[in-house]
């Protein structure tokens, strides 16, 4: 037997719901009318929604692996994280910024800083929500808690992070940032604000508007985007055009017919394995290349 099928405008309702103003009835509503029935609609969120149920990559006890969850200072008071390195560290390794989407420090994103320690990176996945008591299991009540984030207290948290790792006894004291959906964004910002970042990969990130602010930027950049993701992709030109003009170093990369979160294995519907293991590819010898 095979599951129903996935339309883009699911697709399309479930991104409203997630980044937008579309409500959680008004979601349900909207999609129970494109698949039909309430019965259709209740096997489909799970596919759309991330399964944090899903087996890990990398186990979160595998014994090549340190892991510990960590306290440190923020801007304005304690960030919480999950640091992983290699447990048969010798010398100091750079060091990776791994930072979640608009669900907060969940086990997906331990899996993927977890990935990141095993390629010979220090690996910290901040939790931003820190400031709210930190990432709560509920991934609906998670993104409520997004929506009373203040964006000048999180950039200066990111700031904060980059200093702490950057100064962290297993760095060599060269820090890049990887980000996915929210997280991409937050990758565009700090580039932008933290001048000791030294790479930055944004994954179907939002795009700084202000060619000020992004002439400010020195990180080298790569940029990874979803084909099929509209409301992001229509920054891209003009960011293109205003780091060009800036003279800043850059690539970018449209991945066609992969959904935004693509990289997302929890995700059945919009994860895409060819568009994630190529982009996984580009960046870790991206950062490799300029951490290393």
């Amino acid at each position: 037997m095979t599951g129903p099928a996935i339309t883009q405008a699911m697709i399309d309702a479930y991104d409203e719901y997630t980044h937008l103003t579309l409500d959680r009835r008004g979601f349900m509503e909207k999609l129970t009318k494109l698949a039909g029935s309430g019965a259709a609609a209740a096997v489909i969120v799970p596919m759309l929604a991330a399964n944090q149920a899903r087996a890990a990559i990398v186990a979160d006890d595998d014994k090549r692996l340190k892991a510990e969850d960590i306290a440190y200072p923020g801007a304005t008071g304690e960030m919480k994280g999950y640091l992983v390195h290699p447990a048969d560290q010798s010398g100091k390794l750079p060091a990776v910024i791994v930072i979640h989407e608009n669900r907060g420090l969940n086990p997906h994103i331990r899996d993927v800083a977890r990935r990141f320690a095993l390629e010979g990176f220090v690996a910290l996945a901040p939790d931003f929500l820190s400031p709210q008591g930190g990432t709560p299991a509920d991934e609906d009540k998670a993104r409520e808690m997004f929506g009373k984030m203040d964006a000048a207290q999180t950039t200066a948290n990111g700031v904060a992070t980059v200093a702490f790792l950057k100064a962290n006894e297993l760095s060599n004291g060269k820090v890049g940032a990887v980000g996915f959906c929210w997280g991409g964004g937050l990758v565009n910002t700090l580039a932008v604000n933290a001048p000791e970042l030294s790479a930055g990969v944004a994954y179907y990130g939002a795009q700084p508007k202000d060619e000020a602010d992004i002439a400010r930027i020195k990180a080298a950049l790569m940029l990874h985007y979803a084909g099929k993701d509209e409301r992001i992709n229509a920054g891209i030109d003009a960011y293109k055009a205003a780091l060009e003009k800036a003279g800043k170093e850059f690539q970018v990369f449209v991945y066609d017919g992969a959904q935004h979160a693509f990289n997302n294995d929890t995700s059945e519907a919009r994860y895409d394995k060819a568009a994630a293991d190529l982009a996984w590819g580009r960046t870790v010898a991206f950062l490799k290349d300029k951490l290393g």
